[in-house]
C-alpha cells in the first residue's frame, strides 16, 4: 500500500480513535521532532540497530504524512518540488562529490 491509499488508511486509523482533536500542526511537528530523536538513538553508539531504525522511521514518516494532510499538502508533490529547488541550488557539475552548502559552493 502507498500514495494515496495509504493516506486513506492513516486518516481512517486516526478517525476511529477520534485523534485528530490532539492532531494540531503544532502537536504533530512536536511528535515528528520527537521522532527523530527516538530514531538518533538507534545510532547512538556507532552500530545501527536497523530494525528498530525501522519502527522510528515509519513513525517519523506517519507524522510527516499526517502534518502535510492536517495543512492540506500532498507528501508527493511537495517532494517533488523541493527536489527541483535543490536540483537548481545543487548542480552536479559544482557539487558532485561535495558537502557544502549551496552558498560556499
Amino acid at each position: 500500500m502507498h500514495g494515496e491509499a495509504l493516506r486513506n488508511e492513516l486518516r481512517e486509523f486516526v478517525a476511529e480513535r477520534e485523534w485528530q482533536q490532539f492532531h494540531s500542526p503544532e502537536n504533530l511537528t512536536k511528535s515528528i521532532s520527537i521522532e527523530a530523536g527516538e530514531l538518533l538513538e538507534c545510532f547512538q553508539w556507532g552500530d545501527a540497530d536497523v530494525a528498530s531504525a525501522q519502527d522510528e522511521l515509519a513513525d517519523v514518516l506517519t507524522y510527516c504524512m499526517l502534518l502535510a494532510d492536517r495543512l492540506g499538502l500532498d507528501p508527493d508533490t511537495i517532494v517533488a518540488e523541493k527536489l527541483t529547488k535543490t536540483r537548481a541550488k545543487y548542480p552536479v557539475e559544482k557539487s558532485r562529490g561535495r558537502s557544502e552548502k549551496y552558498d560556499r559552493l
